[in-house]
């Protein structure tokens, strides 16, 4: 095999079948192998898009995502999609065009070093040849599923596409992860003492799918959860254990359940979206995660590493009998959050706005959001239950996420309806996307809710008495028009006029936009100062 028809076949065996970029010149035989192996290449408009693409569908599939750029600018460009990859969790393979050999050391048009450029980026970063290509392709997919998964970036220099792949036959990549030793000891004595636990649930419970085992769990020991933002979904909002949602809107009404516990026992719990010290008591910690995390070394924290299923083992066989549920402290806090999100009804603002369409969308529905004001309101509002999802980037937080992986989840998951929920600011990074979705038909309903400002920034400056400055984007109308670049587009400016948007995008079988032109000032009252 040639390296390009070595990497498209050692891609499609590992059940690869959409590529996400925008080629250059040396990608023209890379992607001819793609086609006649079964790959599709996904010609995107912006390559930031491609590793958020390749991002989000490697998170519904569970299969590897692959993006794609060319030189310098390309790669520089799809890097902002990378660092999401990593930081989020997700398996991804970044493939880029590189100068060849002869000229990689030389000053010359477009280069830069891509292996120094991905190396903070990613997990690894190779510079492949055809003596190593074989290797590199299945290291690659090992190294990008370990825990945690990320992204690895494979630099193919321009002139080896056509050159004879030589099989691999050394040792593939063997991972060097040694187990740390748990004390369990002690993490069982904790757990048999107390009385009052709260049980953190976070982003590598949610990627693990362990919620069978964690209803199980909460049938035999009632114990309050509260959840990571990129957790949401593992516990539906109905479940008399669900509390709600760390750092989101309103999650200082859990400061009584947080202050009345013994314990908190964190499951999965990733801190790149919210350091334990942010919120928790001075009380003690068991940290159960697949890898070991740089929590600081404390009397009272202790940690295990290893799989959900010895999690569980320890919980089930150790947890004290005694445990009472703070049900009254839930509901309380349940009943004060929705009365609070109720109490917005006299103007048009983003509560009513996600009201209609918690109400007119069907309940498998896939969510995508994008960061911003409406991000913090929408990780504690929305109710995935057990059919629906919801997608977000908070370890990496990067505005222009919400549209390429509404159409990533498009691609992924055709049997569900896609709806991206949007600020105006983040719409603008990636609205060359709408194209995206017109070219591959993808039936993607974009939210946009459409202030005019950076309202989240807006706040912060307020927190500091600074009057606001830099943060408005536009004056009038974003669109001043019904269509955007060939896409429809639906005004809605009340409950009337939103629910008849819904319905009417819900009836086309074409991506749409609905521009849901609201009030912010309703955010003021939703998100915790941090």
């Amino acid at each position: 095999m040639t390296v390009a028809d070595n990497i498209a076949d050692q891609l499609f065996k590992a059940g690869v079948r959409r590529v996400f970029g925008i080629p250059g010149g040396p990608s023209i035989p890379y992607m001819e192998a793609f086609r006649k192996a079964g790959i599709e290449f996904i010609l995107v408009s912006n390559e930031a898009a491609a590793g958020i693409m390749a991002d989000v569908s490697a998170r519904l599939t569970g299969v590897p995502g692959v993006c794609h750029a060319t030189f310098g600018p390309g790669a520089t460009n799809i890097s902002t999609g990378v660092g999401g990859a990593l930081l989020d969790r997700s398996p991804v393979i970044v493939l880029t065009s590189e100068i060849n050999d002869r000229m990689a050391g030389r000053t010359t048009q477009m280069n830069i070093n891509h292996q120094k450029l991905f190396g903070p980026l990613t997990k690894a970063t190779f510079r492949l040849n055809a003596e190593n290509a074989d290797e590199v392709i299945q290291s690659a997919l090992k190294i990008c599923r370990e825990e945690y998964p990320g992204p690895v970036h494979i630099g193919i220099p321009s002139d080896i596409a056509d050159i004879e792949a030589i099989p691999c036959t050394a040792k593939v990549f063997q991972s060097t992860i040694t187990k740390p030793e748990n004390n369990t000891d002690k993490i069982v004595s904790l757990l048999s003492r107390a009385k009052k636990p709260i049980l953190a649930v976070g982003l590598t419970s949610k990627r693990m799918e362990i919620r069978k085992e964690l209803f199980a769990f909460l049938e035999r020991y009632s114990m309050p959860v509260v959840i990571t933002p990129m957790a949401k979904g593992i516990i539906p909002e109905e479940h008399p254990c669900y509390a709600g949602v760390l750092f989101h809107a309103l999650s200082n009404c859990l400061i009584d359940l947080h202050n009345r516990c013994d314990l908190i026992i964190g499951l999965g719990y990733d801190q790149v979206e919210y350091n334990y010290e942010s919120w928790m008591p001075d009380v003690p910690l068991i940290h159960f995660d697949t890898k070991e995390t740089d929590l600081p070394d404390r009397d009272n924290i202790l940690r295990f590493t290893g799989m959900p299923e010895e999690w569980f083992s320890i919980l089930n066989n150790h947890c004290s009998g005694s445990l009472v549920p703070e049900k009254a402290i839930i509901k309380g806090i349940r009943d004060e959050m929705e009365s609070t999100f109720n109490g917005f009804s006299m103007q048009f603002g983003p509560v009513e706005a996600l009201r209609v369409l918690r109400k007119e969308l069907p309940e498998n529905s896939i969510l995508t959001v994008d960061v911003g004001s409406h991000l913090h309101l929408l990780g504690q509002y929305w109710e995935v239950g057990l059919k629906g999802d919801l997608i977000m980037s908070n370890g990496w937080s990067g505005m222009g996420f919400g549209i390429p992986a509404a159409l990533a989840a498009c691609m992924s998951k055709p049997g569900h309806r896609v709806v991206c929920i949007t600020g105006d600011g983040g719409f603008l990074m990636t609205a060359g996307e709408m194209v995206t979705a017109r070219r591959y038909g993808l039936p993607v309903i974009v939210v946009v809710l459409s202030d005019g400002e950076l309202n989240l920034i807006k706040l912060k400056q307020s927190w500091k008495e600074i009057s606001p400055y830099g943060t408005l984007l536009y004056d009038g109308d974003l669109f001043g028009s019904d269509t955007f670049l060939g896409v429809k587009v639906i005004r809605a400016d009340s409950e009337e006029s939103m629910s008849a948007a819904v319905r009417k995008a819900l009836s086309m079988n074409e991506p749409v936009i609905i521009n849901s032109i609201i009030n912010p000032e309703e955010y003021k009252y939703l998100i915790v100062k941090q």
